[in-house]
């Protein structure tokens, strides 16, 4: 048996955040080659995506609910890519910052990706699976204004090198690109004051390119980071 019950020779990759922009962009790459189950926190949410991939399985959880989690993940057996694509971004200078933010976003960014790769480390050594992490630019390098959403970023890529180093017969893909013309996107650009201007930004497919790229590299070579900017226009 693989994930949910369903019998396939197609490797299984799990994709969060895979209702809309770069996670959809995602699975749309990952489609003709995996059998996938999409996270959203919604079924609903879910719909427009499976009527696309009508191949693709909703896996619908809110990532943070830890008992849902682990029920959610109990008949997940063997599971041959992880990515972790969902998050949140709330931006703010440090001055004007809450235990509240700080909370939510290392929960979401953080210690729910911790914890849903905790839960699936049976099913990913299984089939010496790959751990995809959605990072960012901020990962790297921080801002004024970002420093909540940079911590989250930075202690993912932390725990990607640390799971990396505890799970040798895992890949672990730390990906950091800048910017995407996403949803997302228009709002932190809208909280900024600025107009948008969607050729500023990488494009979702780009992006979902360079997972389909990592996650078809052959297994003679582990890609460890993967950064991508946008051409300066």
């Amino acid at each position: 048996m693989t994930a949910s019950g369903v019998t396939s020779s197609q490797p299984i990759a799990l994709i969060t955040g895979a209702s809309r922009g770069l996670g959809a962009a995602i699975a749309r790459e990952l489609a003709p080659t995996h059998r996938l189950l999409l996270g959203a926190r919604t079924a609903e949410s879910l719909a427009p995506i499976l009527a696309e991939l009508p191949g693709a399985t909703g896996w619908p959880v809110e990532l943070t609910d830890y008992d849902a989690l682990a029920a959610a993940t109990a008949s997940i057996e063997r599971l041959d890519v992880l990515v972790h694509n969902a998050g949140v971004a709330e931006l703010g200078s440090i001055a004007d910052s809450s235990v509240k933010q700080w909370r939510n976003t290392l929960e979401a960014n953080l210690i729910a990706v911790a914890e849903l790769t905790r839960l699936l480390l049976p099913a990913l050594r299984v089939a010496e699976g790959h751990v995809v992490l959605i990072n960012s630019g901020a990962g790297l390098r921080v801002n004024p204004g970002w420093g909540v959403y940079a911590a989250s970023k930075f202690g993912m890529r932390a725990f990607g090198d640390a799971l990396r180093l505890e799970e040798p017969d895992l890949r672990v893909t730390s990906l950091h690109p800048g910017r995407i013309d996403t949803d997302m996107q228009r709002a932190i650009v809208a909280g900024e004051g600025r107009e948008y201007r969607p050729e500023d930004f990488l494009t979702p497919e780009t992006v979902a390119r360079a997972v389909r790229t990592a996650v078809e590299t052959p297994h003679d070579a582990h890609p460890t980071e993967i950064v991508l900017r946008p051409i300066a226009r």
